[in-house]
């Protein structure tokens, strides 16, 4: 069995309550930061989408492929030419996440009545928000391939915490459950995608002037169409 054929046999048999205990014993509550939907120290926001994800939002928010995402920058030359795997989601000119808005003191969030302080912000996309969003801050590392990040929450060192001013506070089990439920999906996911990856890809060799992203099912233009070999 290869490496990553290996590491994705780990995530399905990742244990789910074991996932949601490690949720459960550091706490996580979303304080509506916006952290980690904005720029960091003048880098863009950069969050892996798939490209089924990418169809979902363009069919909640009525938008085109190049509205929801943009070719993963790495890999990719200063003017955004060249080869590259994967998506991210779609910034806006200050390098926040498109689907970020902040919010001014008093206004109303988006799905409840309460006033919200200034600064914080909302997800207009929350209920069709990808998997990288939904699990944040938390991680799985396997091994093998996967570089852990984040602090161990487990003694394994299996389930990974990232910065965020909102761990630490209290969560029901419901919550952990529901949020373990998807950390194991994620891993699941980002496992088939790069075999795929792997499986499908074929060098383009790109015009100076081109991009190719390289994604689970084939090379594709910036906007999402199929990239033709010539």
């Amino acid at each position: 069995m290869e490496e990553l054929e290996a590491e994705l046999a780990r995530a399905r048999d990742l244990a789910f309550a074991d996932l949601a205990d490690a949720i459960e014993s550091i706490g996580f509550e979303c304080t509506r930061c916006g952290a980690c939907c904005k720029s960091d120290d003048d880098d863009p926001h950069t969050a892996t989408v798939f490209p089924d994800e990418v169809r979902e939002l363009e069919e909640t928010d009525d938008r085109d492929w190049r509205d929801v995402a943009r070719p993963m920058p790495y890999g990719l030359d200063e003017d955004g030419t060249g080869e590259t795997f994967e998506w991210a989601l779609q910034t806006d000119a200050c390098g926040d996440c498109v689907f970020y808005e902040e919010r001014e003191a008093s206004e109303t969030p988006h799905g409840d009545g309460e006033a919200v302080e200034g600064g914080t912000g909302e997800c207009t996309a929350h209920d069709s928000r990808p998997l990288i969003c939904r699990t944040y801050p938390f991680s799985v590392a396997l091994g093998g391939t996967s570089q852990p990040m984040g602090e161990a929450v487990d003694a394994e060192g299996m389930v990974r915490a990232h910065e965020c001013e909102g761990l630490g506070r209290d969560i029901s089990r419901d919550d952990a459950e529901s949020l373990a439920a998807a950390l194991k999906e994620r891993a699941v996911r980002e496992l088939e995608e790069a075999i795929a990856v792997r499986d499908t890809y074929e060098p383009a060799d790109p015009a100076p002037d081109e991009t190719v992203v390289h994604d689970s099912e084939g090379a594709k233009r910036p906007d999402g169409t199929a990239y033709e070999r010539t």
